[in-house]
């Protein structure tokens, strides 16, 4: 299983991070190789079901995922735990950690674990792996100075 992490401080309140990163349904809007993404149900305030699409020319496939939130409060760091439950990979893992930092911003903590099912495909992603996690924490970087500058 491969594994990523990538941390950034950023000018953007843990709060504002938490809530861009928890609108899963407007990822399509912005993240990199998603073309639909969708909240299906929601469990209680803090746990939803979602779907993406993700493609890139000529492939394309759908994740389910299970999505559980910790907003940040009272000085606690926000967390986003995202658990993959239906699609091509074997397993997929990802956290999001928003920690306030002393100037007003925060912390991201990102980190991914994933590994397919098709050994030719793991071969491929992993030698894009780091390239892509970093885009896809740009891409939400991006969007946050889109939305609060």
């Amino acid at each position: 299983m491969k594994k990523h992490i990538e941390q950034k401080r950023l000018s953007y309140t843990p709060r504002q991070m938490f809530d861009l990163v928890s609108a899963v349904d407007r990822y399509s809007e912005f993240a990199p190789w998603c073309v639909a993404s969708r909240i299906n149900s929601w469990e209680g305030d803090d746990v939803f079901y979602a779907d993406l699409v993700v493609g890139y020319k000529l492939f394309r496939e759908r994740f389910t995922s299970k999505v559980m939130l910790m907003p940040p409060e009272g000085g606690n760091p926000g967390r986003i735990t995202i658990d993959y439950l239906k699609g091509p990979l074997k397993q997929l893992q990802n956290t999001w950690v928003f920690t306030a930092d002393d100037e007003g911003g925060c912390i991201i903590d990102f980190s991914v674990e994933f590994e397919f099912n098709n050994s030719m495909l793991q071969g491929i992603a992993q030698v894009f792996f780091q390239e892509i996690v970093r885009r896809m924490v740009d891409a939400f970087e991006d969007r946050a100075k889109q939305l609060y500058d």
